[in-house]
């Protein structure tokens, strides 16, 4: 529902508008199918990515009869991070829900992969989680109520070779996640940990996967992911492994698999030129 807080004092918004969720990364892909289930299910959204086409995601939740606020900003600078969440206070509300989900992936051998894409994906993938989380979540403490979702990866679960950087930055994702959880756990504030796994957006594009196995292989849909998510966030639950049944069962079996073993695995899929062996 649209709602004009521009003559509203912080406590009137609070008393007067809708639910507001927050979702990073919401150009496209996984964030957009977020931010859309937030909005058909009555939250107004605060968008953010770096690229112009968070004014077109705009645009379509708008569809939805919400009301949206668009902000561009690359969250992988910290100047950034401080933009966003100035913005992001002046509309003079707090988040009831935020979902930081921005990442970016590298692929490739490390030895030749770019070391500032590598350092980028740090500074985005978890360099501004941690920001964005330090920002956000006292915030809900203080108010004692909030739902955070932090997009992690199936991939946290097992070492990435040639994704290297980027599974580990899942892995950071997921321990924050799951112990932020514990911490929190007497504050009326709940976290979950989403898990997808090879889903159909323009993450293999940019991270120069474009001729792996897994890159080429059937992918889930990124509205099927964000619905899991939504779900298991709404239910208060500590994680989800969304998509396909082969992710559940892909995460079941790496409980009991040698890293050595999952490493091997992985290197299959995400090994250039593995698409066409």
């Amino acid at each position: 529902m649209a709602h004009d807080t521009s003559t509203d004092t912080p406590q009137d918004a609070e008393a007067t508008a809708e639910p507001l969720a927050v979702v990073t990364g919401a150009s496209s892909g996984i964030g957009l199918e977020l931010a859309k289930q937030f909005a058909m299910h009555g939250f107004d959204v605060a968008i953010v990515a770096e690229d112009e086409g968070i004014n077109a995601a705009a645009r379509t939740l708008m569809g939805f009869g919400t009301t949206v606020t668009p902000i561009q900003v690359d969250l992988a600078k910290a100047d950034g991070v401080d933009l966003f969440y100035r913005r992001l206070r002046a509309l003079g509300r707090l988040a009831d829900a935020v979902a930081i989900n921005a990442g970016v992936g590298v692929g490739g051998p490390f030895i030749e992969t770019s070391l500032d894409e590598e350092l980028n994906l740090i500074a985005l993938n978890v360099t501004s989680t941690v920001r964005l989380a330090k920002r956000i979540i006292p915030d809900m403490v203080q108010r004692g109520y909030g739902r955070v979702l932090f997009t992690s990866s199936i991939a946290a679960e097992t070492p990435g070779p040639f994704e290297a950087v980027y599974a580990a930055s899942k892995a950071f994702i997921l321990s924050f996640a799951e112990a932020l959880r514990n911490e929190l756990r007497d504050t009326g504030v709940s976290v979950t940990a989403l898990q997808p796994g090879a889903t159909d957006t323009n993450f293999f594009h940019r991270a120069h996967m474009e001729d792996t196995k897994v890159a080429t292989s059937e992918k889930d849909s990124p509205a099927d992911v964000a619905r899991d998510g939504f779900a298991a966030l709404m239910a208060g639950k500590d994680h989800v492994v969304a998509g396909s049944w082969k992710n559940v069962l892909q995460s079941t079996i790496a409980q009991i698999t040698p890293e050595t073993m999952k490493a091997e695995q992985h290197r299959k899929m995400a090994e250039p030129g593995s698409a066409n062996p």
